[in-house]
C-alpha cells in the first residue's frame, strides 16, 4: 500500500515539475496544448441535462481565433522572459562580441582574405611602420589590437601613418592578430600587404654607394631568424650591397622583417641563381674575394690560401665577403673562389661542438672589423 501510494504521487508531481521546467527554459511544452479538465462541473439544467452550445458558427470561430492569438502572445511572453534569466556568465559573453553602445558598429572580424594570394602579413611595430613609410609594398589593411594597446606611442604613430598612406585602419581582437601572424610577436598591429621579394641586378635598392665598397654575399642562409639578424647588422654596419643566393635559401618573408627589426623594408636584397658568376666577374674586375671558416685548424680552407684572424685583415679595395650557410658553411664552387679566409679567433679553449659562433653573430663581428679597417685607411696618410 505505502508503495503504491508514493508512485501515485510521483505520477502527480512530476508533470508538474516538467511543466515548470519548460515554461523557466522558454521551450514548449506538448502537456500546454492538452485540453485540460476543469475542476469545475458542467452547466446543467434543472432537470439534470447538459447543456450544448447552440451551434458552432461565427462566434465559436471567433473565440477560437482568439484563444490562437492569446496562446501565441503567451508563448512570446515566455521566451521574452527566459532570454531575461540568461546566467550572468553567458551574458558576459554575449555583451563582449556585441558593441558596448547602440551608436557604435559591432566589431568586425578581419576577413579571410588577409591571408589572400599576392598578399601576406606583416607584423611588428616597426617592420609595420617601416613597410608603410617606405612604401616599396602595396600596403592593403592595418589591423590593430583593440584596447589600451592601441594607444601606446609607438601603435599610434604606426596608425598616423598609414592613415597618411591612405591605407584602411580596422581594430581587431588579440586572437585575429595571434591568428594572422601564426604566432608571432605583432605588438598589437599587424599589416596586410603585398610580398617583398629579391632584386634583380640592374634595380636600384636605394642604398649607399662608397668609394671602397663592401658587398655581403650570403650563401645558403635557410633560418629566417639568421637572415633577419643578419639583414640588420649589414644595415646598420654600413655594408654597401647584400646578396643571396636564391636557391636553398629563405625567402624574404615576414618573419625575416621581423627579425630584423624591420630592416628588411628599407635594405634591398639582390637574389642571384648563380652566385659563382658573380663572384667570379667581380674577381676579374680586381675585387677581393674574402671568405670564412669557423676555426684555424689542420687542414682548415683550402690549399693554398692564407687563414687570417679577422682583426689582421685591412681592406685595400672594393671586397666581397662571403658567408655559408648554417649547416656546411660555404659551397665548394664560392670556397674555391676565394683569396683569403677569415676566422674569428676564440677567446679560450673551447670543447668540441661549440668551437664556432652562429652564422649571424660571425657575420656581424666580420662586417664590424672589415668596416672599420676601411675606415682606419681613408684617414691614415699614404707614405
Amino acid at each position: 500500500m505505502w508503495l503504491l501510494g508514493v508512485a501515485r504521487q510521483h505520477r502527480l508531481v512530476l508533470p508538474v515539475w516538467r511543466r515548470a521546467v519548460h515554461r523557466a527554459a522558454g521551450v514548449h511544452d506538448p502537456e500546454d496544448s492538452r485540453p485540460r479538465r476543469s475542476s469545475r462541473p458542467p452547466d446543467r439544467t434543472s432537470s439534470g441535462a447538459q447543456l450544448k452550445p447552440e451551434g458552432r458558427g461565427e462566434e465559436a470561430e471567433r473565440s477560437g481565433g482568439q484563444r490562437r492569438a492569446w496562446r501565441s502572445e503567451a508563448e512570446s511572453e515566455r521566451r521574452t522572459n527566459a532570454s531575461s534569466r540568461v546566467s550572468p556568465e553567458l551574458r558576459k559573453l554575449l555583451l563582449e562580441d556585441s558593441p558596448a553602445d547602440p551608436g557604435r558598429p559591432a566589431r568586425q572580424r578581419p576577413a579571410p582574405s588577409s591571408r589572400a594570394e599576392s598578399f601576406e602579413v606583416v607584423y611588428g611595430v616597426a617592420p609595420c611602420l617601416l613597410a608603410l613609410s617606405q612604401g616599396r609594398r602595396t600596403a592593403r589593411r592595418l589591423y590593430v589590437k583593440d584596447g589600451e594597446a592601441s594607444h601606446r606611442a609607438s601603435v599610434v604613430k604606426v596608425c598616423e601613418e598609414a592613415r597618411r598612406q591612405g591605407v584602411a585602419v580596422q581594430r581587431v581582437g588579440r586572437r585575429d592578430l595571434d591568428k594572422m601572424s601564426s604566432g608571432g610577436v605583432h605588438q598589437g598591429v599587424c599589416l596586410q600587404a603585398g610580398p617583398l621579394s629579391f632584386l634583380a641586378e640592374g634595380e636600384e635598392a636605394g642604398g649607399r654607394h662608397d668609394a671602397t665598397p663592401l658587398w655581403l654575399v650570403l650563401d645558403r642562409i635557410q633560418d629566417p631568424m639568421n637572415l633577419g639578424a643578419i639583414l640588420r647588422s649589414a644595415y646598420f654596419l654600413g655594408v654597401d650591397r647584400v646578396a643571396s643566393s636564391v636557391r636553398h635559401s629563405c625567402p624574404l618573408s615576414p618573419v625575416v622583417s621581423k627579425a630584423s627589426s624591420g630592416v628588411m623594408e628599407v635594405l634591398g636584397v639582390y637574389g642571384y641563381h648563380d652566385l659563382g658568376g658573380l663572384v667570379r666577374a667581380k674577381a676579374a674586375r680586381g675585387w677581393q674575394v674574402v671568405g670564412t671558416v669557423g676555426a684555424v685548424a689542420e687542414g682548415a680552407g683550402i690549399p693554398g690560401v692564407p687563414v687570417t684572424p679577422c682583426g689582421d685583415f685591412r681592406m685595400t679595395g672594393p671586397t666581397l665577403l662571403l658567408m655559408g650557410g648554417e649547416g656546411d658553411g660555404l659551397s665548394p664552387e664560392l670556397l674555391a673562389l676565394c683569396r683569403t679566409l677569415l676566422t674569428v679567433p676564440a677567446g679560450r679553449e673551447t670543447v668540441s661542438g661549440v668551437d664556432s659562433l652562429n652564422v649571424s653573430v660571425a657575420t656581424g663581428i666580420l662586417l664590424h672589423s672589415l668596416l672599420a679597417s676601411r675606415r682606419v685607411g681613408r684617414v691614415t696618410p699614404e707614405h
